[in-house]
């Protein structure tokens, strides 16, 4: 962007930095923007200026049909794309603390279903705090699926750094392509479906976006204070300015479901800042346009390879009021080494995937296990051995020896139970596999190592909990339901 003319020191310093940020729902404006008809030139310069990421992988699994799947990711990092730290005059706005916070988790994970014969597009929201598998991370078998990000972004910084690498900026661009492709294998791996676009945009999106529209409406049913987030507003319908958006968006104390509720927040937000777009006069303001353009240009990355023009085609119905959003299922709350984790159910939360997807429902898997499984447990969870040898029987696996010892997390087996080790190792979280001549026949070997934890829901329902571990059942209130994408929807 062009910043002579500006009147002060301050306003360039401040534009800068806001041309690094990005914030999930900051895409709002490229995806609506695409679908409302603006002239071709217009979305040709708007392409010609994203930030592109080749974090998808040209072998990637791709959506059949012409559907489009298309991840947001919201990242929750205080600092610019270089590693700096977003400077105080913008922090204090954005109610975001002294720059140290946040980390580089994503709290915003949506994806959106995009049909491609035009039909309803539906979007299902990913609770950050989903305790699901992780490969490729030293230490981990599991994690909150918002800690993917940065757990493979320090990984990577850390490889790097070890072979020379040591500019700041470097190691921060290529520590976030390392997160987005980890993010994107989690999420697709947890849900079961192929991701063929996505957008990655940061904290001060929000804001960005709410200030180009001139404010955006939303409707609470109850009145909020906030201290945490700087959320202080009356119930009913509201226009809130940017800063007041991202307070509306980033609150969760006082919630009734806490994040959950927050999430419904984003859903609103989105949903409003649609209804926004649609209404009149917002595409004959040039100003206006001008900028909405310029806040997709310095708040979204996007992924290598995206055609906005013919995407604007398929995209149509985001602009329509014909979107809907839900809120994937979770099993209850858990403490699990020492964090408060979402449990699931992953059988269900992919059902319902299907289900908001329009897709069927694949043939049931049977499993009839015949080995004799052997657990040695190589952490300090006492009776952890048991528990595991627990989760595998009602799967036809036999009880052999539970021991002690030292090791890290694989299986191993003997002849003749090849089939049985491979069940075992995707019911405990994808464990590595090796064949060994040590083992007997017709045995698995389960070796624990630091770092295992038990899936939320490895076996049937009422599978036991890892030792250690202190669940809760899920919310009394609805976990959300749909939330309307054709309007101004009204929630907690």
């Amino acid at each position: 962007m062009d910043h002579k003319g500006q009147s002060s020191s301050d306003k360039r310093a401040v534009r800068r930095v806001l041309r690094a940020c990005r914030i999930a729902v900051g895409l709002a404006s490229l995806l609506v923007l695409a679908g409302t008809g603006v002239a071709a030139t217009m979305l040709s310069e708007l392409t010609g200026a994203l930030a592109t990421s080749d974090a998808l992988g040209a072998g990637s699994p791709k959506s059949s049909g012409g559907d489009v799947n298309l991840l947001l990711i919201g990242l929750d990092s205080r600092k610019d794309q270089d590693g700096n730290p977003l400077p105080p005059q913008i922090l204090d706005q954005l109610h975001a603390g002294d720059g140290n916070e946040g980390g580089y988790n994503t709290n915003t994970l949506i994806l959106l279903h995009i049909p491609g014969d035009g039909g309803k597009v539906s979007a299902v929201s990913i609770p950050r705090d989903d305790y699901v598998a992780v490969s490729g991370i030293p230490g981990y078998t599991h994690a909150k699926i918002k800690e993917a990000y940065g757990l493979a972004k320090a990984q990577a910084e850390q490889a790097l750094a070890a072979h020379g690498v040591t500019g700041k900026a470097d190691l921060e661009h290529q520590g976030r392509e390392a997160g987005r492709k980890k993010t994107l294998e989690t999420v697709r791996t947890f849900l079961d479906v192929p991701i063929d676009r996505f957008a990655e945009v940061n904290l001060a999106g929000f804001y960005d976006l709410a200030t180009a529209l001139g404010g955006v409406e939303v409707c609470l049913d109850h009145p909020v204070a906030d201290s945490y987030s700087g959320a202080n507003f009356p119930a009913g319908h509201q226009t809130l300015n940017g800063a007041q958006a991202l307070s509306f968006a980033r609150q969760r104390h006082g919630l009734t479901n806490g994040d959950l509720d927050r999430t419904h927040r984003q859903q609103a937000f989105l949903s409003s800042a649609a209804q926004k777009l649609r209404s009149a006069g917002t595409f004959t303001d040039l100003g206006k346009l001008r900028a909405l353009i310029d806040t997709a240009q310095k708040d979204v990355v996007v992924s290598a390879g995206w055609d906005v023009l013919a995407f604007a085609q398929q995209a149509r119905n985001l602009t329509g009021g014909n979107l809907e959003f839900t809120t994937l299922p979770i099993k209850g709350y858990a403490k699990i080494d020492g964090q408060d984790v979402n449990t699931v159910d992953v059988d269900r939360v992919r059902s319902a995937v299907r289900t908001a997807f329009g897709a069927p429902a694949p043939a049931a898997p049977q499993v009839h296990a015949s080995a004799t499984v052997d657990v040695r447990n190589a952490t300090a969870k006492t009776g952890l051995a048991a528990t595991v040898a627990r989760a595998l029987a009602p799967y036809g696996f036999r009880d052999g020896e539970l021991t002690n010892g030292r090791g890290t997390s694989a299986i191993t087996y003997g002849a003749g139970a090849a089939g049985d080790a491979a069940t075992a190792a995707k019911l405990l979280g994808g464990l590595p596999v090796t064949a060994d001549t040590r083992v007997p026949a017709g045995h698995v070997r389960v070796t624990l190592g630091p770092g295992f934890a038990l899936p939320p829901s490895p076996g049937p329902p009422g599978t036991a909990t890892p030792p250690g571990t202190t669940a809760a059942p899920p919310p009394a209130g609805p976990q959300g339901g749909t939330v309307d994408g054709s309007g101004v929807p009204c929630v907690d």
